[in-house]
């Protein structure tokens, strides 16, 4: 059994894997994380290797105390991938798109994929079917808009729901969610078309904690995925264990 780890900039998920078969998910804030991966030893424990990627603040404190457990692999663009990374700068290659990517290829073997994942920021990560990672694009996701309009203003209010589809807002509350939510829609759909100019077959992915909400929305058609970053950590894990 494998513990994979996504610490977010808040929140961390935790997932058992049994091959390739997701067991049980977990999300906790990142002060309980010690507590959280003692309970996931104690309930499981056949657990023999984790893997953590980190785009949040996850210290040499909660990695000493996961090593007590079990052997960490702590990703980064010096693991061993299962794609030809042509990124210029693959140094800077965010760990979680890295995972994307990896889901991506995993999944949809010999496929042009773009993956989408709509979450703080909105990432565009496109491989080839020759299995070649390309790189893509980042844009503020839908909270950051909302919370932008909001600092960057003196009157503009702070947005936390999103219950008005409306294209035409008949309120300044209303009328921000429009221009964010038909805004996002309308970016990654042309974005999406953009790419099909390209790659005249392309596989688009959607995942992200605002993949569902926007996929009812899309027009493009696409295949969504809630826990795709999670299964491509479990294929890396898997792929380095010879090398930890």
């Amino acid at each position: 059994m494998n513990l994979v780890i996504d610490v977010g900039n808040s929140l961390v998920k935790l997932a058992v894997f049994k091959g390739s078969r997701l067991l049980e998910l977990r999300k906790k804030p990142l002060e309980d994380f010690i507590d959280a991966v003692e309970n996931f030893f104690s309930e499981y424990p056949d657990i023999r290797r984790s893997i953590v990627s980190s785009v949040g603040a996850l210290g040499e404190k909660e990695i000493a105390a996961l090593r007590i457990f079990a052997p960490v692999h702590e990703l980064s663009h010096e693991s061993v991938l299962p794609f030809t990374n042509r990124y210029a700068t693959p140094n800077t290659l965010g760990v979680d798109r890295i995972a994307l990517v990896t889901a991506a290829f995993s999944k949809y073997p010999r496929e042009n994929c773009l993956v989408i994942d709509a979450g703080s920021c909105i990432t565009y990560d496109l491989i080839t079917r020759e299995g070649a990672y390309l790189g893509g694009a980042i844009s503020p996701g839908i909270d950051m808009r909302f919370k932008a309009m909001h600092h960057f203003t003196q009157k503009l209010p702070l947005i936390e729901d999103r219950d008005c589809d409306a294209l035409i807002g008949d309120s300044t509350r209303n009328s921000m969610i429009s221009g964010v939510v038909h805004g996002t829609v309308n970016e990654i759909d042309g974005i999406i078309k953009e790419y099909l100019k390209e790659f005249k077959v392309l596989t688009v992915i959607l995942t992200g904690g605002d993949g569902l909400f926007l996929s009812k929305r899309l027009k493009s058609t696409i295949f969504a995925h809630s826990n795709f970053l999670l299964e491509g950590l479990n294929y890396i894990l898997e792929l380095n264990k010879r090398n930890d």
